[in-house]
Order: structure tokens, then C-alpha cells, then sequence
């Protein structure tokens, strides 16, 4: 057995979760991301589970694709997303959160804000079942 080999073995079982957590949401935002970027609003809300709640910018919180995609579709045209991930955790078998730090590129500004997200596992898939951004500054 190697060092490595050993090192693995004696991690926590913690440590094991944080980083397939972080993989998991690291993976689903990319996809999100990759769907504002391409201005594909199906795409978007289909990384999201169809009861999802949904908190944007909008005043009041709201739940389903169809909410997701019309709050996408009224982004303008050119918005992009980058983010990184400040922390994910296993909550369960089938669900992870995660925190992330992500600008909001408008063709007019930058708008930096922090992300929250639960994701759970549907049919094999993870979904955003829970998103809620808070600005910065």
C-alpha cells in the first residue's frame, strides 16, 4: 500500500463527503451556468427540480421551471455567470448544499452576489431544489 493509498484510507469520512459534495455542486452550476451563458432557457430550468423554490432578485420568493425559465428569459441578452465554490456539504444520501461566490456579467455592470443551494438526486440526476442568491455590498 502506498502513501497515498494509506492517506486516503485513514481520511475522515467528512473530509470524503466535503469533496464529493463539492464535486456534485460544482458539476450542476457549471451546467447552470452553461445554460445562461447559451441563453437556453429550457436548459436552465431543467437543472432544477419542478417544484424548486426559486429566489432571485425578484421581491418575493417563487417555486417551479416555469418561473425559473420567465425570470432567465427577462435577464438581457449577453448575461453570464461565473462562480466559485466556497463550501458544499452532505446533507443526506440524496442531497448536498452548497455556497458559492458568483458575478452576474450585465452587459451594463457586474453584479456580485452569493448563492445557496440544495441539490438533491432524482432519478440519478442532481437538481437544484432550493436557490437563493444575496447580493454583495
Amino acid at each position: 500500500m502506498t502513501e497515498q493509498d494509506q492517506t486516503q484510507q485513514h481520511q475522515e469520512p467528512q473530509d470524503q463527503d466535503r469533496s464529493d459534495a463539492a464535486g456534485i455542486v460544482t458539476a450542476l452550476l457549471d451546467r447552470w451556468s452553461d445554460g445562461i451563458r447559451r441563453r437556453d432557457l429550457a436548459h436552465i430550468a431543467a437543472q432544477f427540480t419542478t417544484d424548486a423554490l426559486f429566489q432571485g432578485f425578484d421581491p418575493e420568493p417563487a417555486f417551479g421551471r416555469d418561473v425559473v425559465s420567465a425570470y432567465y428569459g427577462k435577464q438581457p441578452a449577453g448575461l453570464t455567470a461565473d462562480h466559485t465554490l466556497v463550501r458544499a456539504t452532505r446533507l443526506a444520501d440524496d442531497a448536498v448544499l452548497g455556497y458559492a461566490a458568483v458575478v452576474f456579467h450585465r452587459p451594463d455592470r457586474d453584479v456580485p452576489v452569493y448563492l445557496t443551494v440544495v441539490a438533491v438526486r432524482e432519478e440519478g440526476r442532481w437538481l437544484i431544489s432550493h436557490y437563493h442568491v444575496s447580493r454583495v455590498g
